[in-house]
């Protein structure tokens, strides 16, 4: 939603001792520096793609949508202003050659990006929860402000929980001016739990209860058809949300006032169903969203709130280094996500390649 080396747990960068990133000019620099600029590429490509394209193809204009323009202006940012030194310190080994002003900027940037990643991934479940909970009126508010809202919260959020790094509380007494990390070992474990260990089980667990709702509506709707059809077939077809991929927030269930509604208002609920319709198209991409994501971050808070909570624990270089490019790696793939699993975005990118190509 992309990502970020936030909640930092011992510093991304390198925690590790000056020179084991297999030394500056040696074939492990040479193998950083190519990896990190086909990563950058990838990453401002693939996310700049889905900015432009959500922007000007007004079907992919969708609350779930703005939230994954959110999750993608994340991505951009991080390969603007984290990977480059990210990878800068790779190519030098390991050791920071800059000044600890700019790496308590990259950690603070890197905290709080990371951070925006999980708490939009968190802020559509809130939004597809609410969705399935009470539908009518979220088909009557959804006018994009409430996604917009969401999305603002989410960012001050993050903002706030990185704010302590450029407040001074990495610059600690003894610090080694050749190393990029987190000081604060406290702060590490605290930003940890706030950035990932906290809101991921309350994101999977809104996820659960949505789609339970989902199912559990389908249920309703298929004995709602089959006792009503004979009595209301174009009202019972239209707004369910089975129907033509109807979204998580139909009508099926409306209340009898609904029935004699005037025509005018019965096509405002008919608009209402396609853009839900929509929505529901779009939702079927985020478990796998999801599910990349935290296959790609969860090997890096582990191992890091590891190195904060035991400090005696022997923990290879490698493995921090080698989990901290599959968090990263993880912002180049939510591009090729909606490419292979919804079908608007697929078609909108074909388009957009032919015009540039």
């Amino acid at each position: 939603m992309g990502n970020r080396s936030a909640a930092d747990a011992d510093g991304l960068l390198a925690e590790r001792a000056p020179g084991t990133g297999g030394g500056a000019g040696g074939p492990g620099a040479a193998a950083a520096l190519v990896g990190g600029v086909l990563l950058v590429g990838a990453v401002l490509a693939g996310n700049s793609l889905v900015c432009v394209s959500v922007a000007a193809e007004r079907s992919l204009q969708t609350p779930t949508n703005y939230f994954i323009v959110s999750l993608a202006a994340a991505d951009l940012l991080l390969a603007l202003l984290v990977l480059p030194l990210f990878v800068y310190s790779e190519v030098q080994g390991g050791v920071w050659l800059l000044s600890p002003g700019l790496c308590d900027a990259l950690m603070a940037m890197d905290v709080m990006l990371c951070t925006a990643s999980i708490f939009n991934l968190c802020a559509i479940s809130v939004d597809r929860f609410v969705a399935v909970a009470v539908p009518l009126r979220y088909n009557r508010q959804s006018r994009g402000g409430r996604q917009l809202l969401l999305i603002g919260a989410t960012w001050l959020l993050s903002a706030a929980v990185a704010a302590p790094v450029l407040c001074g509380l990495n610059d600690a007494r003894g610090r080694d001016p050749s190393v990029c990390r987190l000081e604060d070992r406290d702060y590490v474990v605290y930003s940890s739990v706030c950035s990932f260990f906290l809101p991921c089980p309350l994101m999977l667990l809104l996820y659960w209860a949505t789609f339970r709702g989902l199912r559990r509506w389908e249920a309703a709707r298929r004995a709602k058809l089959h006792g009503r059809a004979p009595r209301r077939p174009a009202a019972a077809a239209a707004p369910g949300p089975a129907a033509a991929d109807a979204d998580p927030a139909p009508d099926a269930v409306a209340p009898p006032d609904a029935v004699a509604a005037e025509p005018s208002a019965q096509a405002r609920r008919r608009r209402r169903a396609k853009i839900t319709g929509r929505e529901r198209k779009a939702m079927r991409v985020l478990p796998v969203v999801v599910g990349a994501f935290l296959l790609c971050w969860t090997p890096f808070f582990v191992v890091h709130i590891t190195r904060a909570l035991c400090p005696a624990c022997a923990v290879s270089p490698r493995l921090v280094s080698a989990v901290t490019w599959l968090g990263y790696v993880n912002s180049a793939l939510n591009p090729v996500i909606y490419t292979i699993f919804n079908a608007e975005f697929r078609t909108v990118f074909r388009k957009a390649l032919r015009l540039c190509c």
